[in-house]
């Protein structure tokens, strides 16, 4: 009895320490998040304060009213820039994807010359940061007239995208096996339908993963909208920040407003497909 109980305290010990040490964790990781939270609705003199002020002792909306009681009056462009935002995002994502899906299917299912060396190559594509083909891009893009415009954010968004998309899908259609599509099309199917009714279906955790990830890289990318952007034609969110910076100062509390706005729509999104973004990263091989 006295072996059974100092099991049964060992291992509740141990589940206690387990989930002690995931809440630290996950604090750790909340904590810039949390921080902005406050940030946005404390005064900037706490903002600014050494050593920092870590319980705020006063809180306040005026951040949020002046943001929104701006519009159109010469305030930051909010809804212009989340408008810009959505419009590229969403477009690039639904590109990606697309190609993604045709590019992975092809890799996984096919066997073609240099198909080893081709996906080497897509992959050493990824190993590029983005700022680093700012340069190269702006020259490029001002020879077609497309800096400052949807289009030309969007093709730039949905480039840095397919590498990824690719890689990811591929990864799941390998896990679906050949033999479901194959007996589809012995009971009458045609290619097409095969891979919509059955080999589609089972990888599209791994594609609904690579949309939410294709999404919040488009959502969250500064360094290639900043330089590729001029107006409130097409500026984004993030690159919107930088309406809150003055020769001389900052407002360090508008600006974590608008990066509570951005948060929003991601945390939402991410929400929403939450059961098919966990399925895509934890499910592991459809095997018969």
């Amino acid at each position: 009895m006295d072996e059974n109980a100092s099991a049964r305290l060992t291992r509740r010990a141990l589940t206690v320490a387990h989930r002690v040490g995931l809440f630290l964790a996950m604090l750790l990781i909340c904590l810039p998040g949390i921080w902005i939270v406050l940030s946005s609705l404390r005064p900037t003199v706490e903002i600014m304060a050494k050593p920092p002020v870590w319980i705020p002792q006063q809180l306040s909306f005026d951040a949020y009213i002046a943001m929104f009681s701006g519009i159109g009056k010469g305030g930051i462009p909010v809804l212009d820039y989340f408008r810009n935002s959505l419009i590229i995002s969403v477009s690039s994502t639904l590109i990606a994807v697309a190609i993604g899906m045709a590019g992975g299917y092809a890799f996984a299912r096919y066997r073609f010359r240099g198909k080893s060396g081709m996906f080497l190559g897509l992959m050493l594509t990824r190993t590029v940061p983005g700022i680093a083909m700012s340069l190269p891009l702006f020259f490029v893009y001002a020879r077609l007239g497309i800096i400052d415009t949807h289009f030309g954010m969007i093709l730039a968004y949905v480039a840095l995208n397919i590498p990824f998309t690719i890689w990811l899908i591929d990864g799941f259609f390998r896990q679906v096996p050949k033999d479901l599509a194959e007996a589809a099309q012995i009971d009458g199917c045609t290619r097409w339908q095969a891979f919509w009714q059955v080999e589609f279906p089972l990888a599209r955790p791994g594609i609904a993963s690579a949309a939410i990830f294709a999404f919040l890289t488009c959502w969250n990318e500064f360094a290639l909208a900043s330089q590729l952007t001029r107006s409130v034609n097409s500026k984004t969110l993030p690159v919107g920040l930088l309406d809150y910076t003055a020769e001389f100062t900052i407002d360090w509390r508008g600006m974590c407003a608008l990066a509570v706005v951005m948060i929003i729509p991601a945390l939402t999104l991410t929400y929403i497909v939450q059961k098919h973004l966990v399925g895509g990263l934890t499910s592991g091989a459809v095997k018969g």
